[in-house]
């Protein structure tokens, strides 16, 4: 999997990282992927929310140790 972007929001917590990885998906093109880290656990029902809402797939959701990475294709 290729990743075109990555964004840190560690330490961040609801709707930071929501509106972080809104803007750098604004920036990208159709199809690329952006990666989201997160230390909010709330962060994983967000970004399922988040990419229902706006058309975006969630292509992963994945836990480790105390960090949660989302990756979003951008629609």
């Amino acid at each position: 999997m290729q990743i075109h972007k990555e964004i840190d929001t560690r330490g961040l917590n609801c709707p930071l990282p929501i509106l972080k990885a809104k803007k750098a998906l604004a920036e990208m093109e159709s199809g690329q992927l952006l990666k989201v880290v997160a230390t909010d656990p709330g962060s994983m029902r967000d970004f399922q929310a988040f990419a229902r809402q706006t058309g975006n797939e969630l292509v992963e959701q994945a836990s480790q140790a105390d960090e949660f990475i989302h990756v979003l294709k951008r629609r």
